[in-house]
């Protein structure tokens, strides 16, 4: 098949790259990414196009590139600057209407788009929703906000289009980690002046003992894709891995004393810091660390015949592993955190907050 991928580079993108790719796929894939990579490793058996789905023509340009394909597969998405949220809304919520718009006039025949545990309603945290819980997200954080719109959006396609539109797979998975994106995520998670090599050394970790999220290895999400994409199933599927992570999971792996720290705090904490321009991280996401329910992925294990490789555990260490390992891709928004280049790019470009690009 022609596959097109936008944010092809990323984190979940790299991992689809993988299956895609692989010697006796017979796919042909087009990466769609704002900086394309160097063509080494994962990203060489891939014809990458430049393209930022912010721009004003993202939908015009898209059109042609979908042209003949048979599958696209929405990725691309933004996390970074936390105050520029116009921008994150432009890529995430203008860049889901430019692919929706050039998928459908391109007749496409099938459009995956990458969802996330982040655009369900708050109201059962702790526990298991299937994939008729609210998908109307958790106000407080922009990331979210931006998640549930984007859904929308292509609840709007799906009543206003019906059988006559693109058929659309809706994946919502947890928070989705693997060693190859320790660099990128901790780029955009710890200040500029903090080694990574720091995380794993911790010897106390403070957090609030109700904290229980949902995780998943990026390489079972782009099995589920991949499943998805063989079988044309449409529709919503929860991603997540066993057993869902609590504080004392992530205590254990780190090798650290877990100290509670209620999230009120932690939030209040968080926030000051963020606004102080200390760290890049805004309280929306401990909010959403907080208020998301677990996942029941009963549907995914029914129709896709999809289950976890990873257990939480396992890709979380796998994830911390990484961090001490300063794993890294050939992919710019994966390359090697360095501590140098986020001081030049600071002071040349302003904080990754506030600069104009992440």
């Amino acid at each position: 098949m022609r596959i097109v991928v936008t944010g092809a580079s990323g984190n979940v993108g790299t991992a689809l790259l993988r299956r895609l790719t692989a010697p006796d796929s017979g796919h042909q894939v087009i990466g769609v990414v704002r900086r394309p990579p160097r063509p080494a490793g994962v990203y060489a058996n891939v014809q990458w196009r430049k393209l930022d789905l912010a721009g004003p023509d993202a939908s015009g340009e898209l059109r042609t590139i979908l042209d003949g394909c048979d599958v696209v597969v929405h990725l691309a998405w933004g996390f970074q600057p936390t105050r520029n949220t116009r921008y994150l809304t432009r890529v995430g919520v203008g860049g889901t209407t430019a692919v929706v718009e050039a998928a459908h006039a391109a007749a496409v025949g099938h459009l995956l788009h990458m969802s996330s545990v982040g655009t369900y309603a708050a109201g059962r945290y702790g526990r298991r929703v299937d994939e008729t819980w609210p998908h109307t997200g958790i106000a407080t954080s922009p990331y979210s906000r931006d998640k549930a719109a984007a859904e929308a959006l292509l609840d709007d396609y799906e009543r206003r289009h019906g059988d006559a539109g693109v058929p659309v797979t809706r994946m919502r998975p947890g928070f989705i980690v693997q060693r190859a994106a320790a660099s990128g995520l901790m780029r955009y998670a710890l200040p500029g002046y903090v080694p990574m090599l720091a995380v794993p050394l911790l010897p106390v970790l403070p957090l609030d003992r109700r904290l229980r999220i949902p995780l998943i290895h990026a390489d079972d999400v782009a099995e589920a894709f991949v499943r998805a994409i063989e079988r044309r199933a449409t529709g919503p599927f929860n991603l997540a891995a066993e057993p869902p992570l609590d504080r004392d999971d992530v205590a254990e792996v780190l090798g650290a004393k877990a100290i509670h720290v209620p999230s009120g705090l932690l939030g209040a904490l968080v926030d000051v810091s963020w606004r102080a321009r200390l760290q890049p991280i805004d309280r929306g996401w401990l909010d959403m660390a907080f208020s998301v329910p677990l996942l029941d992925c009963a549907r995914a294990g029914d129709k896709l015949d999809w289950h976890p490789q990873w257990s939480s555990l396992a890709a979380l260490a796998d994830v911390l592993k990484g961090v001490g390992q300063q794993a890294h891709t050939e992919s710019p928004p994966l390359r090697r955190r360095s501590m140098v280049e986020q001081a030049r790019r600071d002071l040349t470009q302003g904080l990754l907050t506030t600069r104009r690009l992440p």
